[in-house]
């Protein structure tokens, strides 16, 4: 009998319309001859799913069953492909925990975790040749004295983000210092992202992107990619409109530059007690050829020009293959 997969998406945050476009993408790749999949999708309305012929069938949150066609459908696994929140704060993993509904993803903790990225910084702290921006993390109490936090720590130019968010929803460079109090407010302001921000200082460097997953014979980590745009910086529209930027995968890194990225984003897998695949961010700055952490993404994008399908097919991979694994390895787990 094959198996019942829950495919979630949807979520709280301005990046349920990607949630949407990746779990399509992951529905397109699934082997329906191994897996019924049943996209949810879920909104701060309701969770559902729609049938073949339109109609809404909503779940049942007690037990997170579908009644469908005059049966009731228990799922065997979630495969979690929703970015921001429910699905990457921890607070799906923690409801799938009580219902005791397996899934794909990083536990509750840990997704709780790295979504906050400040706090996350603070437990990579000394993973060795791991670099960290300098930083200050602001919450909301601190809205009126944050412009004068951030220049008494940092040094122009800086980035300024929600520290929950993601998609780059919220984030501006900053390199004048007139600048500062208006992108701090756009980073507050931010739909569902916690009401804190995080300021770093600016990492002058080539950007890059890594996927890593765990195997039945350990930790794999995908070929590495690239990010080379002509905009300030790695914007939602520079990874969203077409043509804005050139993704390089495998990027072009020395043997020993690989060799010790790669080490890098195995530690910080270890570190943070992750689960399923997830997406680490990397600045190599120029003068010193030393890794910055950017962020991690416990539920990376899925879309066929998203980072994580790119390095599986420069793997020698299909995306089905490498989905499944993560379903097979999520149940046997």
């Amino acid at each position: 009998m094959n198996a019942k997969i829950a495919l979630i998406t949807g979520g709280y945050t301005a990046e349920s319309e990607v949630s949407l476009k990746s779990a399509q993408f992951v529905y397109q790749q699934l082997d329906k001859s191994t897996y019924d999949v049943y996209q949810i999708v879920v909104t701060l309305d309701s969770w559902f799913h729609i049938a073949a012929d339109g109609v809404k069938h909503k779940i049942n949150r007690d037990n997170f069953t579908l009644e469908l066609d005059n049966q009731t459908i228990h799922f065997d696994l979630a495969f979690i492909i929703l970015h921001g929140s429910p699905g990457e704060d921890g607070r799906l993993q923690g409801y799938f925990d009580m219902v005791g509904l397996p899934y794909t993803s990083c536990d509750a903790l840990t997704s709780a975790l790295t979504m906050n990225k400040a706090y996350t910084k603070a437990v990579l702290a000394g993973i060795p040749d791991l670099h960290l921006a300098k930083s200050v993390q602001v919450f909301d109490a601190q809205r009126e004295e944050a412009v004068d936090m951030v220049r008494r720590e940092l040094s122009l130019p800086y980035f300024v983000k929600p520290n929950a968010g993601g998609s780059s929803i919220g984030m501006t460079k900053v390199k004048d210092d007139g600048e500062l109090a208006e992108a701090i407010e756009k980073a507050f302001n931010a739909e569902n992202t916690g009401k804190q921000v995080i300021v770093e200082e600016f990492v002058e460097g080539r950007e890059f992107s890594i996927g890593v997953y765990r195997r039945m014979d350990g930790l794999f980590v995908l070929p590495a990619s690239e990010v080379i745009t002509e905009r300030e910086f790695f914007d939602f529209e520079a990874k969203y409109v077409p043509g804005l930027t050139n993704e390089v995968t495998p990027a072009a890194l020395t043997l020993e530059q690989r060799s010790r990225v790669e080490k890098l984003v195995k530690a910080i897998y270890i570190r943070l007690n992750c689960k399923g695949m997830v997406r680490v961010d990397f600045f190599l700055e120029r003068e010193t050829d030393k890794f910055y952490f950017i962020e991690i993404n416990t539920i990376p994008g899925q879309t066929a020009q998203s980072f994580i399908p790119q390095q599986v097919r420069a793997a020698g991979m299909t995306e089905t293959e490498f989905y499944g694994e993560l379903i097979e390895q999520a149940l046997k787990a």
